[in-house]
């Protein structure tokens, strides 16, 4: 157990159904994590009336007050300008000045980019930073980067995520020797863009050359095969959607199959157990909280409609990444390429 004070900062207001998620996870993060101190950022009335009236309970907690939001329609030009006080630009303010300390928003992903690179900066030898997520497979789990954050990218940025990658995995995977892939239409080395072969080549050519398996295409993402999946921002985050989207079409089409009949629900029943254990191991709730990678501090974003459960987790992994130094195994990765 480590004797180090962690502390979050948390964009209070971002996201649907906020501030009263957020304090709901908190509370639901804060039954395992008592020690820790959360600062809440956002509208202090509003926060405490909720506290009071919802009976949540909060061990160490202050809370903020911020008197600007930032919208879902905001600019990158009204969020640089006339965003200053919101609560997503006054908690990251507060971690770059605070040891120890991370800092998470369901709120605006293109504010929580900008101002996150804007305010904590970037890790020296990192160009970009780029969104990092798990990603459920049949063995365990994944971790997949870029989801969103870099459209285009050049050959050396996927190499930087290849090792920003190996970092985050050695990081909550500690007995593994993980396995590196770089995500195209073909496992071919002749396949795909050019930019994918030269990042290819890069990879192949560095200390990461015995952890690299080379291309995967998308239908072995979930076989467990590849254990770090690189990407572009664009294909990543397109892969990622449709992943999300057929695995809701597939859950309400069985939801609405098991109880069309009698025979059905009974069905269901025989199976429940299954069926459950596959729920949770797909449940998106547990694999929320994406962060970005690359950062010379930590930043985590949770998913806009995620629920309190979810938020949790998004804490969850904020403490974690604090707690296993994981800026400081990129710094040092880094300076000894």
């Amino acid at each position: 157990m480590s004797n180090r004070q962690i502390s979050i900062a948390i964009d209070a207001m971002g996201g649907e159904n906020s501030p009263l998620k957020v304090l709901k996870g908190a509370e639901i993060f804060q039954k395992k994590n008592k020690e820790s101190d959360l600062f809440f950022f956002g509208n202090e009335n509003q926060i405490k009336s909720l506290i009071i009236s919802e009976n949540i309970n909060l061990k160490k907690y202050k809370i903020l007050n911020t008197n600007d939001d930032v919208l879902d329609e905001d600019n990158v030009n009204t969020i640089l300008r006339s965003r200053k006080n919101s609560s997503i630009y006054k908690a990251l303010e507060f971690v770059k000045d605070q040891p120890n300390c991370g800092f998470v928003s369901a709120g605006n992903t293109a504010a929580i980019m900008i101002l996150s690179r804007l305010i904590i900066g970037m890790i020296n030898g990192i160009d970009r930073p780029a969104i990092c997520s798990l990603i459920p497979n049949q063995k365990n789990y994944s971790i997949m980067l870029d989801l969103g954050a870099n459209v285009t990218v050049t050959p050396s940025n996927l190499f930087q995520f290849a090792v920003m990658g190996y970092c985050y995995f050695s990081t909550i995977n500690k007995k593994s020797r993980p396995s590196i892939g770089i995500l195209n239409i073909g496992t071919e080395n002749n396949k795909g863009l050019e930019f994918l072969q030269e990042a290819s080549d890069l990879i192949s050519k560095s200390f990461l050359d015995k952890y690299f398996i080379g291309f995967i295409e998308p239908n072995k993402i979930t076989s467990g095969d590849c254990d770090i999946i690189i990407s572009d921002g664009y294909t990543g985050n397109i892969m990622l959607k449709s992943a999300e989207g057929i695995s809701n079409f597939i859950t309400a089409n069985l939801r609405t199959m098991f109880k069309k009949s009698i025979v059905n629900k009974l069905a269901y029943k025989l199976i429940e157990k299954d069926l459950i254990k596959l729920k949770d191991q797909v449940n998106p709730d547990i694999y929320n909280g994406a962060t970005l990678i690359g950062l010379n501090g930590i930043s985590v974003k949770s998913h806009g409609s995620a629920s309190s459960l979810a938020f949790s987790y998004a804490l969850n992994q904020c403490y974690n990444f604090i707690l296993n130094n994981l800026n400081l195994q990129i710094n040092n990765t880094i300076k000894n390429i």
